[in-house]
């Protein structure tokens, strides 16, 4: 039960780490302050991936969505 708890907080944690990531690029206004957001969230993104926090496809999608997203900003 112990074990269950320490890594439903640790994954709450890093799951909360990474939606403020994304939301970071989506509601970045500048192209340039978008481009600096979108390299720590696709850190983020993968790191989940790996750590499957999110499935691998579900990081590969967003990674995409919001790549294409910053390149309509710039």
């Amino acid at each position: 039960m112990r074990q269950t708890e320490t890594r439903t907080a640790r994954n709450k944690a890093a799951r909360s780490e990474l939606r403020t990531a994304v939301k970071k690029v989506r509601v970045a206004t500048s192209a340039e302050d978008a481009t600096a957001a979108l390299a720590n969230a696709l850190s983020a993104i993968d790191r989940a991936g790996r750590k499957n926090l999110v499935h691998r496809n579900t990081a590969a999608r967003t990674k995409s969505r919001l790549a294409k997203m910053v390149n309509a900003k710039s």
